[in-house]
């Protein structure tokens, strides 16, 4: 009696968690679509960026608390190393995404590298290293025709990663975006019409010819009034070039007054990374793909494949999100975080958490049947 009702709250466990990773997803999409669009004179409003990083960060931090109970137990088919590495992984982004959302809220600062990337970094090598794991622990035997489709996949997935490598994205740039960034920051002032214009002086009588008025030109009360140059006769006159401010002080105002010097320090130090950064990012999404296509593979069918293979459609969905935004924070200006397909790192989290809600529902079943046994 007490097997059955162990069975049966397992059942309901994992229930549970299938039916609240799922409303939890659908809330999500349905928050992003009602809203994603909204903005203010300033960007999105501060409610929404609050929200949106909300529902990552629950997600995430469900799904890791999910992983850890895996490899807490010993009756965890896979082993607990998988699980364990993967919960990392999980754990890893709610820490990134809190420093991001420290950064981006509370300092109101969009750097371009931040504490944070270092923590979406291990993402990457913890989720990789768990799918490797268990992909190892199948020993997988694959057919020709299948090695030819990881290939493919492969190849499709290293093409992305060098359109939206640093070098080509910053060669990709629309010439007038290239053209306005290499105009010198100077402005020729308007020369003066011929009706305005101060007579010209006789050299040899130190006055002006009687034919010519004597009307002073009129000054603009937008324009300060200058010393107006020599003219010989019978020449233009020149455009005196009017030097504009440097960018230095509008830079220094796009800096939040809130910001402490410890993180303004932090950003100057972190900068010079970027380009790194990027191509760590490209490279961790290349593998990502390449490990759940290869999961995908080695769990096609048998009584253990459905809990792996919502972990490769949680990796697919990590890798749709991590794409839009390397095309967005490259090609489109002052971009903001939180646009619609922002939502697949909502809808990864939940998938991890279901695959692993089934693979320990499925592991503790088989433990149960042979005890019965």
């Amino acid at each position: 009696m007490n097997k059955k009702s162990s069975t049966s709250q397992s059942t309901l466990s994992v229930q549970t968690v299938v039916m609240a990773a799922t409303v939890w997803a659908v809330f999500a999409l349905l928050f992003f679509l009602l809203f994603s669009a909204s903005s203010t004179d300033g960007g999105r409003p501060q409610w929404y960026s609050i929200t949106t990083y909300i529902l990552e960060g629950a997600a995430f931090f469900a799904a890791g608390m999910m992983c850890f109970r895996n490899w807490r137990s010993s009756q965890i088919v896979s082993g607990g190393q998988v699980w364990l590495a993967i919960g990392l992984g999980m754990f890893s982004y709610f820490i990134g995404n809190l420093f991001l959302a420290y950064w981006e809220i509370g300092l109101g600062n969009s750097p371009e590298v931040s504490p944070g990337d270092l923590f979406f970094i291990l993402t990457y090598l913890f989720l990789g290293f768990g799918m490797l794991k268990a992909v190892l622990s199948k020993k997988l035997n694959l057919a020709p025709l299948q090695y030819l489709i990881l290939a493919g996949i492969a190849t499709g997935g290293i093409t992305i990663a060098w359109l939206f490598a640093p070098s080509q994205a910053n060669a990709a740039a629309p010439p007038a975006a290239l053209i306005a960034q290499a105009a010198p920051a100077t402005q020729v002032a308007p020369t003066q019409p011929a009706a305005n214009r101060p007579p010209a002086v006789n050299p040899a009588t130190g006055s002006a010819p009687a034919s010519a008025p004597r009307t002073l030109p009129t000054a603009s009360p937008a324009v300060a009034p200058t010393t107006a140059p020599f003219v010989a006769p019978g020449t233009a006159p020149l455009a005196a070039p009017v030097v504009t401010e440097t960018p230095a002080a509008e830079a220094a105002e796009e800096e939040s007054p809130n910001t402490p010097e410890w993180a303004i320090a932090l950003e100057k130090t972190l900068t010079p990374l970027a380009d790194i950064v990027s191509w760590l990012y490209i490279v961790g999404d290349v593998i990502l793909v390449i490990m759940a296509s290869t999961l995908l593979l080695a769990f096609w069918g048998g009584k253990f494949s459905q809990s792996w293979q919502f972990i490769a459609a949680a990796a697919f969905c990590y890798y749709i999100a991590d794409l839009w935004f390397n095309y967005a924070t490259r090609y489109i200006p002052n971009y903001e975080t939180g646009s619609l397909p922002e939502v697949f790192w909502i809808f990864s989290a939940c998938l991890f958490a279901i695959g692993a809600a089934l693979e320990y529902d499925l592991s503790t079943r088989r433990r149960n049947s042979r005890r019965r046994a």
